[in-house]
């Protein structure tokens, strides 16, 4: 590890160290593709005593190439002077900057681009529901000046690096890929023509900048991704144009999302043989690139000669300081990515602003100390009531955290236990340990009544308490074995079998179905709406459905309200169609959450001041709540 510390040196690009930041798309620019503070806030924390070359967010060569209403841009007259404001943000932190250059292709966003998508030949992209129009000769042309000139103005703006986007489905490589460029002309009887006139361009336009060249190792699809005989072409390309390093990703934007964003339930073998296949075929250096946050994780690639530099993105998020920890061997105190895409992906696809479920202040100026100090006690150890305590803390104020549980987490200590998310433990486990080593006083085991507030006297009394199982009304309901969706979790019934029913198939549901489903139940899970699984972050929620429709002991029912539950027949209401499912030895309810009780008259006559969070307020997920409070914490 000590090796990634050290200064990298390959003739043209040299850097502080081994590390990369890689193109993260923020959506913190303006509607009209401009730099924000919040942009600069951000980079910041990234370059701080973090990796040598942060990569910017990507930026569309032309507007037809976007991906993003608020994504950055290079083409507008004031494109340099925008840009060199986050230049030297980084610089100011002694890191280099680049700037990754892009044309989505099939895969960008008609709102955003302000046209439909067009790309070698006609396809369909499913990411964004649009399918695509063959490219014309001199749109093609257009294209390629506009890498040229975003180069010229990079090398303005005073970046230090180009990096081009020529991997991941996107333009450059649909021109490569033979499954989708079927052009008959000469950018398809020649399939790296497009590619070459793109890195020529922009090697034109760097003079002697450094260029990197982003690809997928593999693309993983099948039916859509790009060969490994069109892949090897642009490796060679590169090689031939000089090209300073490889940066190798994973998946496409348009047939493999989850594979581009390195979703944490995906196995890491196809990633690891991709790394060793591009090793074979290459001599440039290459960036490895996609759940690399964990440090053993690193020098397995260093011990395998896979790569000579490391890109950490979503982990930089979660914890900014992760560099500077690994480098001390402050190793404890890293605050792990959980590879959720919840606070991050998810957030920025539905159109807002880039966050962290495990770490509020990413992009966020510094928290500084209040004017006046309070006692506080907060009620409730769940990821609400823990973050309220920490950030309160660090505000300056003296904090008494109480749980009536004997251990804190609350239903952060149970979602780690479904498939696909057991990467979401370390995290709980940092925040756990920020709260005992920070918070002067965690009782548990402990309720807050009137006599404890009576015994504390706090000035604020922060309800965090979260949330209750909503238990339907259903008839028949009580005379059956049931457990809900905690109880499940924490294993406090033993489910009984064969047949389970689940009601409610959210997202908490929808876990619980897969995960009785592997344990060789048969299950059948209900919901009265549709879609299945419309709250969960998308890529998850593809994921899991994939999974679950392998398993042909899992039924998932959309549209199905429960009616009657009887000792021989579960009768439900199917689009108006009644039907008999027959009996189930279990039933779970997973029918929702609803916020549990707050604080009663006697508590609230002994306190000045209650401020209600979390689930406590309103039921949300895990993102909503640790930011809450955060989001506390800076009114006091």
């Amino acid at each position: 590890m000590r090796e990634m510390f050290k200064t990298f040196d390959s003739g043209r690009l040299i850097l502080a160290n081994r590390f990369v930041f890689p193109p993260v798309k923020t959506a913190y620019g303006t509607p009209d593709g401009r730099v924000t503070d919040r942009h600069l806030t951000f980079y910041r924390q990234i370059a701080e005593n973090g990796p040598g070359l942060l990569i910017l967010e990507p930026v569309a060569v032309t507007a037809g190439g976007k991906e993003h209403p608020r994504q950055l841009c290079v083409h507008l007259p004031d494109s340099v002077d925008e840009l060199r404001k986050i230049v030297d943000t980084i610089h100011t932190a002694d890191r280099r900057a680049c700037l990754h250059l892009n044309h989505a292709g099939a895969a960008a966003n008609p709102r955003a681009a302000g046209a439909p998508p067009k790309a070698p030949s006609a396809i369909a992209c499913p990411t964004t529901g649009q399918t695509a129009t063959p490219l014309t000769t001199g749109e093609i042309e257009a294209i390629v000046a506009g890498y040229r000139a975003a180069t010229e103005k990079a090398v303005s703006a005073g970046f230090d690096v180009i990096e081009i986007q020529g991997g991941h489905g996107y333009l450059v490589s649909q021109f490569l890929n033979g499954k989708i460029n079927q052009r008959d002309d000469e950018y398809g009887h020649d399939r790296t023509k497009f590619a070459e006139e793109v890195i020529s361009a922009v090697l034109k336009g760097a003079g002697d900048v450094p260029c990197l060249l982003r690809i997928s190792g593999s693309e993983m699809s099948p039916e859509f991704g790009i060969s490994q005989e069109d892949l090897l072409s642009l490796l060679a390309l590169a090689e031939k144009k000089k090209i300073a390093a490889i940066h190798v990703g994973m998946g496409s934007a348009c047939f493999s999302p989850p594979w581009y964003f390195h979703h944490g339930s995906l196995p890491e073998k196809p990633q690891w043989d991709a790394l060793k296949w591009v090793r074979m075929h290459t001599k440039l250096p290459l960036i490895a690139a996609g759940r690399m946050g964990r440090a053993e994780q690193v020098e397995m690639l260093i011990n395998q000669n896979l790569a000579d530099l490391v890109a950490l993105g979503r982990p930089l998020l979660s914890d900014p300081d992760l560099v500077e920890k690994w480098k001390t061997g402050n190793t404890d105190d890293v605050n792990d990515c959980g590879y959720c895409l919840q606070g991050c992906l998810h957030r920025v696809k539905t159109g807002r602003p880039l966050g962290c479920n495990l770490n509020p202040e990413i992009g966020k100026p510094p928290m500084g100390k209040t004017s006046n100090p309070r006692k506080v006690l907060v009620a409730g150890g769940g990821p609400a009531g823990m973050s309220a305590a920490v950030y309160l803390v660090k505000r300056g104020h003296q904090v008494t955290l109480v749980e009536k549980e004997d251990r804190l987490g609350g239903q952060f200590r149970l979602a780690w236990q479904a498939p696909g998310k057991q990467e979401m433990l370390d995290g709980l486990a940092h925040l756990e340990k920020r709260v005992q080593t920070g918070v002067g006083s965690v009782m548990t085991g402990q309720s807050v009544d009137a006599e404890l507030i009576g015994s504390v006297q706090p000035d604020l009394l922060v309800w965090a308490t979260g949330a209750v199982q909503n238990i339907p009304d259903i008839d028949g309901l009580g005379d059956q074995y049931t457990m809900t969706a905690l109880e499940y979790f924490k294993k406090e019934k033993p489910v009984k079998g064969p047949r389970v029913l689940v009601i409610g198939a959210g997202r908490t549901g929808l876990e619980i179905a897969e995960k009785l489903g592997k344990d060789g139940y048969e299950v059948v899970a209900t919901k009265r709406t549709d879609p299945i699984g419309s709250m969960m972050e998308m890529i998850t929620r593809k994921l899991i459905l994939m999974r679950i429709e392998k398993m042909p002991n899992v039924t998932l029912m959309p549209r199905t309200t429960v009616l009657q539950l009887g000792e021989d027949v579960a009768q439900v209401d199917q689009d108006g169609e009644k039907i008999s499912l027959g009996a189930f030895q279990t039933i779970i309810l997973a029918s929702g959450m609803r916020s549990a009780p707050g604080p009663d008259e006697k508590i609230k006559q002994k306190v000045a001041e209650v401020d209600v969070i979390g689930d406590a307020d309103q039921v949300m997920d895990i993102f909503t709540a640790i930011h809450a409070g955060y989001e506390t914490a800076l009114k006091y």
